[in-house]
């Protein structure tokens, strides 16, 4: 009798759990005393690492430190030519009137679990809701992207995994920015690009990185490789498998982005206020300042605005000359002056509007 009720209990707070949001508060406090065993069952762990770094031998250290050497030599030449590139990539949209690109804020995070279930591909990281970590937020490692948080808890989150079965993101083709749906398949070494034209130029090789459409992966981070590209003629689709480029099971330590949380009206709105105070103050690109000019001869020109009413020659010397009196002229004269005051209020404001 108790196991049925057990069982019945379990069944009700399931589905309880997967049709409503009433257990959510409980599942994040209880994440709290998890977060206990899980540091207890990765303290052996942690102890080993900590041990085998004590004993490592005076010779793999010393080889270490000279590959390190020379890691950190040809890194120090690519980041020169980076730093050529960024400040080139700066002027040309400068040139351009766009505003420059603003890199990403990333916080490192630790792997801390796993799901067991073989079907769906999450895990679990030591950093949550307290952290600044909101849902959807991008998760990649030292290779390339790796998936998105789906789930809050006040010290740790839940990541859903690129090749999971429900997950899906917007990709480009690096080589020649064909855009196409990379989905997951639930093998973590492959994913599948849904309807790709069988004609697309799309090879074996091919670098897949994230094209921003999607409005939740910032634009531009390596994806996967393209491994396999089968054409078939009696289909209109090709089958296209890639590899994903991070290694989503074995890393450990992984990286939050913290990407610009604003629409792109607001960051359209802010690059041209941006602009335009550049403008202002001389400090905005030739292309900005031409419009600048333009309007100072047309507000100091207004003087010379009657000549091209030439023709009206009479209407233009009584539009120019009683500019202070035009408030008094047209009650002097009602009747008489009933056709010509309906010109000259024409061009007084125009006069006063450019004096002012």
């Amino acid at each position: 009798m108790r196991l049925l009720v057990l069982v019945v209990l379990s069944v009700a707070l399931m589905v309880v759990d997967a049709r409503f949001t009433l257990l959510k508060p409980v599942r994040s406090q209880m994440s709290l005393v998890l977060m206990q065993s899980y540091w207890i069952t990765d303290l052996p762990q942690r102890l080993w690492q900590g041990v085998a770094s004590q004993f490592g031998s005076r010779t793999e250290l010393v080889a270490e430190n000279e590959k390190l050497k020379t890691e950190n030599l040809l890194l120090q030449g690519r980041m020169q030519k980076l730093a050529a590139l960024t400040e080139q990539n700066v002027r040309l949209r400068e040139l351009l009137n766009s505003s420059a690109l603003v890199n990403e804020k990333v916080e490192v995070a630790e792997l801390i679990g796993m799901d067991p279930n073989p079907f769906t591909h999450r895990i679990i990281i030591n950093k949550g809701e307290r952290d600044g970590v909101v849902l959807g937020q991008p998760v990649l490692d030292a290779r390339g992207l790796m998936g998105q948080v789906v789930e809050l808890m006040p010290y740790t989150s839940r990541v859903l995994l690129l090749t999971d079965t429900t997950h899906s993101i917007p990709v480009q083709v690096n080589r020649n920015g064909l855009r196409a749906i990379a989905s997951g398949t639930g093998n973590p070494e492959r994913l599948e690009l849904r309807h790709v034209a069988d004609t697309a130029d799309i090879k074996e090789g091919d670098l897949l990185v994230s094209s921003g459409l999607g409005q939740r992966f910032p634009a531009g981070y390596p994806v996967a490789t393209v491994k396999e590209v089968i054409h078939d003629s009696g289909q209109p689709f090709a089958i296209v498998r890639a590899v994903p480029t991070a290694a989503l099971n074995r890393s450990r330590y992984l990286l939050l982005v913290f990407s610009d949380g604003r629409t792109a009206e607001e960051r359209a709105n802010d690059a041209a206020q941006a602009q335009e105070t550049l403008d202002q103050y001389g400090g905005g690109p030739m292309p900005a300042t031409v419009p600048r000019p333009a309007i100072v001869p047309a507000v100091m020109a207004a003087p010379v605005a009657p000549v091209a009413p030439a023709a009206t020659a009479p209407v233009a010397p009584a539009a120019t000359t009683p500019v202070k009196p035009a408030a008094t002229k047209p009650p002097a004269k009602p009747p008489a002056a009933a056709k010509p005051a309906a010109k000259p209020p024409v061009s007084a404001p125009a006069n006063t509007g450019g004096r002012e």
